[in-house]
């Protein structure tokens, strides 16, 4: 060890004894207690709860007069507002009017857009993708149901026939050109 180094750790102690035993030096300082006495008389505590008593029968008052909230008069999550038909007298109605003649229901607007076909062991299983007008879109196979309403009868490369479960007709849809 060299001088330096000894008279450093010498230094260090002799500034951590001398550190300690100024805490040691201290001393304590003890409160005194306060002498027992009367209590203190404040001044104006029964006028301050008073006019506290008074300002609260104030506010109750005034909140009894405020007017209630009101609905808001237009909701922004809602786009029109529907009114909802009395079941009195929808059945009413119907019983009123004669039965209308049976029309032939209207065929949903759909198209065939597209056949994917796929390899499996018994051989190429088609699927046909057809779209509705609303935007839906099915893929559909033989023997598979379509908007419950048609069964789908066979699926060539190019077309697609649709048997109505409704008229019992079959229609047949045809890829475009």
């Amino acid at each position: 060890m060299s001088a330096k180094r000894a008279a450093g750790y010498c230094g260090g102690a002799l500034l951590l004894l001398a550190w300690l035993s100024s805490a040691g030096g201290l001393m304590r300082q003890t409160v005194d207690a306060p002498a027992p006495g009367t209590p203190v008389e404040t001044n104006g505590t029964t006028t301050l709860a008073a006019d506290v008593h008074a300002q609260t029968l104030r506010l109750r008052n005034r909140l009894a007069a405020a007017p209630s909230p009101q609905e808001p008069s237009r909701n922004p999550f809602a786009f029109a507002s529907r009114a909802i038909p009395d079941r009195r007298e929808t059945t009413a109605r119907a019983e009123a009017e004669p039965p209308a003649l049976s029309a032939p229901p209207l065929e949903p607007a759909i198209e065939l857009i597209g056949v994917a076909e796929s390899a499996s062991p018994k051989g190429p299983v088609r699927t046909a993708i057809i779209s509705a007008l609303s935007g839906e879109l099915f893929l559909v196979k033989e023997g598979e149901t379509l908007a419950a309403r048609y069964r789908v009868g066979a699926v060539a490369a190019d077309a697609v026939e649709l048997n109505d479960l409704l008229t019992g007709s079959v229609r047949r849809l045809a890829l475009r050109d």
